[in-house]
């Protein structure tokens, strides 16, 4: 189960064997994927274009555009909600070690080097997963103290790519 806020309104998204749900009713529609970041829905006789910008997955968010308008979406799954329920969603310590890929892909880009300062969402790596560039942020802020990977190598999901001091 997952939950996210679009438009201001509360949404929990479920996956259950019938198919998805959508606060509780199961989401019954047409998706066509017209490329890698583009798809066609018909939902309730209404028409969607729908264009992936951004996909986050280390801070569970993402950046559709829906018919011409821009949406930014933060998902939240069962552990994130537990956390929350315990009163510990910011008991996240801001002391980072590294950044770690998110999943198996290419590194395309690399827009930092050793001894840079960064702040808690500063553009790191572009990782390339699934034809799609992944924009990967600094998880805190810090000092870059290596980096592990260079430009056009392949990594694993939880390799590590950067350390910081």
């Amino acid at each position: 189960m997952y939950t996210t806020t679009l438009n201001d309104q509360p949404r929990i998204i479920d996956f259950t064997p019938d198919g998805p749900t959508l606060n509780g009713t199961l989401f019954d529609w047409d998706l066509v994927k017209l490329s890698e970041r583009t798809f066609h829905i018909l939902y309730q006789h209404r028409s969607y274009s729908v264009e992936v910008l951004e996909l986050n997955v280390a801070e569970k968010a993402v950046r559709l555009k829906i018919n011409g308008h821009l949406h930014q979406i933060q998902v939240k799954d069962r552990f994130d909600l537990l956390l929350e329920k315990m009163g510990m969603s910011n008991a996240v310590s801001t002391r980072i070690n590294d950044l770690k890929a998110p999943m198996p892909g290419l590194i395309v880009g690399i827009s930092i080097q050793e001894g840079d300062t960064v702040s808690k969402g500063d553009s790191l790596l572009i990782l390339e997963a699934m034809k799609m560039e992944n924009l990967l942020k600094s998880p805190g802020d810090g000092t870059i103290k290596s980096i592990r990977v260079g430009k056009g190598d392949r990594v694993e999901k939880g390799q590590v790519l950067v350390e910081f001091a």
